[in-house]
């Protein structure tokens, strides 16, 4: 028997994501899962700030803070306060490489699967840019559930 005890579902708040979420949601209620729900802020985000409107540069403490605040604040309405109580979910963030800090969390939790959207790119932008998907699956230590957009619709909204 497959025993789900934690689930990771990595997000960077597409659509290909929010599919993802969709079965990551549904495993975590039929295996009576945790969810845990991260976002991998690229470190280019905070080494490459915006100019202010008044042609500065905020600090870049300041800036991660925002940046941070911003995103937690998206991933908290990524589930009502009652599934995030249902599902004992757990919000995470961290700065690096997606794939990095993906594969790293999910050794660091105990991750049992990881439910994650691939934006099914084109040959060229594969090639060039890599997949995320596909080095967490090759690099990660537990299964990994990819779901493309658009799928075939096993869970119903």
């Amino acid at each position: 028997m497959i025993e789900l005890r934690t689930i990771l579902l990595p997000t960077d708040f597409s659509e290909p994501s929010a599919v993802a979420g969709k079965y990551a949601k549904a495993m975590a209620e039929n295996f009576h899962a945790s969810l845990h729900i991260l976002h991998v802020i690229e470190e280019s985000a905070l080494i490459y700030p915006l100019v202010g409107y008044e042609g500065t540069f905020p600090p870049l403490p300041q800036l991660r803070d925002d940046i941070e605040k911003e995103i937690h604040a998206r991933l908290e309405k990524l589930l009502s306060a009652s599934e995030r109580e249902a599902l004992r979910a757990l919000l995470a963030i961290r700065i690096g490489s997606p794939f990095v800090e993906i594969v790293r969390y999910a050794k660091e939790q105990n991750i049992d699967l990881i439910v994650m959207g691939t934006h099914g790119r084109g040959p060229i932008a594969h090639m060039l840019m890599g997949s995320v998907a596909e080095k967490v699956v090759r690099k990660t230590p537990c299964p990994v559930l990819t779901v493309r957009h658009p799928e075939h619709e096993f869970v119903l909204p």
